[in-house]
């Protein structure tokens, strides 16, 4: 009984260990998605915004050339992002899908134009902006009428700012929870150890002394749990890239190093002011009040 005592208490406090890495590596999966959600806001509006854009319907019967003159001087301009040129035809088909049977058919022939889907960059986006666009695309030549969806364009400008506003609150409000999830974690665990600390005091270790050991165990904590997070991070960032193009580009190290060194140091700083808070709550207290 005597040699299974001390095997039942490794067992136990290993047990407690691994439960807090648990919760602190999910915690801190949580706090990664977070500063991904963060750091890309500004991409995510920018992406929203870059959904926008004008249908320039063109002249009937232009010439190869002039639409490709066209989409060369728009394409060379600062504020167009991207061109898609539609012929009659494509036109047409589009429209018979939208409306489930051939129109051109009943009607004997194909009343569409040729038409750019012309995209902007998100800094033009804004009404200002588009007003002046629409007359400047109507200059040209080779378009007859301009259309962009003005009820949308207000709507979604105004949307991203409040919607940017409500992920800082909520983003601050967040912070403040994991920090409260992971502090806890490691209070619990060191309350399991309390009466090792208060024997350490009794033959005369300095506070330093019981520190050092809680302190280095708390960095290693930190350390593995921030690992095991950013592996998980990376598994899913990877395996829904598709889902993320847009939003996060495949090429864009920049932003996911940016999260890995987060979770890193949150994992280092949060546990290491965790532990120390902790362990000053129990060294002050009296051998009675462990009790409680």
């Amino acid at each position: 009984m005597k040699k299974q005592r001390p095997g039942k208490l490794k067992k136990r406090f290993m047990n407690s260990w691994m439960t807090s890495l648990v919760s602190i590596t999910l915690v801190l999966v949580l706090m990664g998605l977070l500063s991904l959600i963060l750091l890309n806001t500004r991409r995510l509006s920018e992406y929203v915004r870059e959904q926008i854009g004008f249908t320039l319907v063109l002249k009937d019967n232009l010439k190869e050339t002039e639409v490709l003159r066209l989409q060369k001087a728009l394409n060379a301009s600062e504020y167009v992002k991207s061109t898609r040129f539609i012929n009659k035809e494509e036109a047409a088909k589009e429209l018979t899908r939208q409306l489930g049977e051939d129109f051109s058919g009943f009607l004997g022939y194909n009343p569409l134009f040729a038409s750019l889907d012309v995209k902007l960059y998100a800094p033009y986006t804004q009404n200002d902006s588009l007003v002046m666009l629409e007359q400047k695309f109507l200059d040209y030549p080779q378009v007859t009428e301009v259309y962009y969806q003005k009820n949308l364009v207000t709507l979604i400008n105004d949307n991203v700012q409040k919607i940017s506003l409500i992920i800082l609150i909520v983003s601050s409000l967040l912070t403040f929870i994991f920090f409260g999830l992971i502090n806890n974690t490691i209070r619990l665990l060191i309350y399991s150890q309390r009466f090792i600390i208060n024997t350490m005091q009794m033959v005369g270790a300095s506070r330093n002394y019981i520190r050092k050991p809680f302190l280095k165990r708390s960095i290693g904590l930190g350390a593995v749990g921030a690992l095991l997070a950013n592996i998980i991070l990376l598994t899913g960032i990877y395996t829904y890239k598709k889902e993320l193009y847009g939003i996060i580009s495949e090429n864009d190290l920049k932003v996911v190093l940016y999260v890995v060194a987060i979770v890193f140091a949150l994992g280092f700083i949060i546990s290491l002011l965790s532990t120390w808070l902790a362990l000053n709550k129990f060294l002050r207290l009296k051998f009675d009040e462990l009790f409680y």
